[in-house]
Formats: C-alpha cells, sequence, structure tokens
C-alpha cells in the first residue's frame, strides 16, 4: 500500500511512519514543518505545504493516489489555542476540511485520524470510554471534536471510511533513539522531567499534592508511541477489510500518578530529580483514564509496553535529543 502521513514530520507521525516502513509500505510525508522536524523525515518522499491553502495543497496532490491518509497534522498545545483560537479554528478545521476535499477529488477513501481524549472535556467516570459525554473544555478539542464531525458527515454520504483514535498521553520513543519527542515549548510532563534530570536550567513544578488520590498528585493514562503506531496500522487494516466510521479510546487503561512518573525518572536517570510543588491549575481533573476494551474488539490491540520501557525509551532518546541540540 502508499499511503499519505500528515504532519509525519511530528512526534506521532514519525514513528508512524517508521511502523509503516517496517510493514513495507509506501510513504509520503506532508507536513508545513511549522513544528515537525526535517530530520524526522530523511529518507522519505516529502510534500511541503501548508494544508490551510487549498490551492496549493490541490496542486501539491494532483494526480497523486493513495490508498489512505493517516491524519496527524494539527496544532496541538492546549494553552496556545485559548490564546489563539482562529490559528486552532484555521488550521485543524479548515485544513481538514481542505485535506478531505482533495482527497475525495482524488478517490481516496480511508482515513485514520489522530484526534484526543480532550473531546470528553471534564471526566464525569473514573474510567473513559466512548460512551461518555463529549464536551471539551478548551479550543483544541473543540476542533479535534469538529474535526471528527467533520468526518463523521462525509462518511454518512458514502465517501469516506474513518476511524477516529483517540488518544490519551502519548510517550517514550523509538528503540534506536532516533525518533522522539520534541516540542518548543515541551509542555508534556514525562520529556520536562527528563529534560531537568539532563541538566536543562527550568523549573520541574507539580501541579497540587492535595487530590483525591492515593499520593495527591493527578493520575493520568500513558500510552507508548509504538503501541500508538501499531493502533494505527490495525486501524487502517480494518478500514481496507471491514470499513465504517469508528470512534476509538486509545490508552494503557493504567493510571499513574504524577509522583509514580516521577519516580520512573528518577528510578532510570539513577538519581533524584530537583521539583518543586505548586498550586493545582484550573481545570485539571484528579484521574484521566482510558477504558480501551472497545479498541481491543474491533482491532484486536492493547498497550503492551510498560511505564518502564515508556521512561526508559525517552531517556535515550532526551540524550539523543541533547546531543542533536548541541550540533
Amino acid at each position: 500500500m502508499h499511503y499519505l502521513v500528515t504532519g509525519g514530520a511530528g512526534y506521532i507521525g514519525s514513528h508512524l511512519v517508521l511502523a509503516l516502513v517496517e510493514a513495507e509500505h509506501r510513504v509520503t510525508v506532508l507536513d508545513d514543518f511549522s513544528t515537525g522536524h526535517r530530520w524526522a523525515t530523511e529518507g522519505h518522499e516529502v510534500i511541503e505545504v501548508d494544508i490551510r491553502d487549498l490551492a496549493a495543497l490541490r496542486s501539491a496532490l494532483l494526480h497523486r493516489h493513495f490508498d489512505g491518509v493517516f491524519h496527524f497534522a494539527a496544532k496541538s498545545l492546549v494553552g496556545e489555542s485559548g490564546q489563539k483560537p482562529l490559528l486552532y479554528y484555521q488550521n485543524n478545521v479548515s485544513g481538514t476540511a481542505n485535506l478531505l476535499e482533495v482527497a475525495l477529488e482524488s478517490g481516496w477513501g480511508h482515513c485514520v485520524f489522530s484526534s484526543t481524549a480532550a473531546v470528553y472535556g471534564s471526566p464525569q467516570a473514573r474510567v473513559i470510554a466512548e460512551e461518555h459525554p463529549v464536551n471539551p473544555v478548551n479550543v483544541y478539542g473543540e476542533t479535534k471534536l469538529a474535526m471528527e464531525q467533520m468526518l463523521s458527515a462525509v462518511h454518512k454520504q458514502g465517501a469516506m471510511q474513518a476511524v477516529c483514535l483517540r488518544y490519551f498521553n502519548a510517550a517514550g520513543a523509538a528503540p534506536d533513539a532516533h525518533r522522539g519527542e520534541w516540542h518548543e515549548p515541551e509542555t508534556h510532563l514525562i520529556p520536562n522531567i527528563l529534560r531537568k534530570a539532563a541538566g536543562e536550567d527550568r523549573a520541574l513544578t507539580i501541579f497540587g499534592d492535595d487530590y483525591d488520590t492515593p499520593d495527591g498528585t493527578c493520575i493520568r493514562d500513558y500510552i507508548h508511541v509504538l503501541d500508538l503506531a501499531q493502533a494505527h496500522l490495525k486501524a487502517m487494516t480494518m478500514l481496507h477489510r471491514e470499513g465504517g466510521f469508528h470512534t476509538l479510546n486509545l490508552g494503557s487503561e493504567a493510571g499513574y500518578s504524577v509522583r509514580e512518573i516521577l519516580e520512573a525518572c528518577e528510578t532510570t536517570v539513577g538519581r533524584p530529580i530537583t521539583h518543586e510543588i505548586g498550586p493545582r491549575r484550573r481545570g485539571d481533573p484528579a484521574r484521566l483514564v482510558a477504558d480501551a476494551s472497545r479498541a481491543g474488539q474491533i482491532l484486536d490491540w492493547r498497550a503492551t509496553r510498560s511505564l518502564g520501557e515508556i521512561v526508559e525509551s525517552a531517556w535515550l532518546w532526551e540524550q539523543e535529543r541533547q546531543n542533536l541540540q548541541a550540533r
């Protein structure tokens, strides 16, 4: 098969590209490199274009055929989405409309979409299943939900088979340390802890230690990026076999507190990591854990890599990232 991966220069997209190549598929990456990294696309065909520009997108993809699209291209910072809502609606929603317009014109009928657990908003259950009400509490989540709804509407026309994969917290890196998480600014817990451990002069703050959890810190569901990549492969295979429209959670179904993550990082690096306790952040729920059983039933998929494997691979990558940054 020949697949188009939008946002394939980014963190999760670049790991999917590796998985596709390992499975002996052809890959074309589409990215505008506003946040992605050129080194993450080395050895692959790359189309550089902004999906907000329909004319440029149509021109770049004219007369191309793909057996499916993996759609990762989106702005994804919660805080920034509140500060720049128009940018998020233009890029995430309008950009996706442009992509789907070109896909339908070209006859590409299968899409696996990178969605998010942010569509659920504040949790109303200890474990979140797909039936949980969707009520995003930030602009980022609103745009991702709009993208899901757009795909659903196109599917109802009979024009597109699609799977929306709602991630919880992606983490970890490829085992040979040549792909990993690198955002500026970095807002995710594990890379921020490991950047501190690697010697970066940055504050490391645990936001709240008085939640109704065993150790007082927030509990989240972490999933290895390679497990995510395998879920995408299985989702596309299922679409080619059965079609349909599906929304599926992806998570480990195991919750880890912020303190447990910190302790796992300290075990991996072999020393304490300096941190401070700050006040709660507004809107942070005490617990966010996935019910991923539907993905198990439909895709025959489950997360297989442990928290230790996540942190160890992320630490190897952080050391490599420091070397890349120093060049």
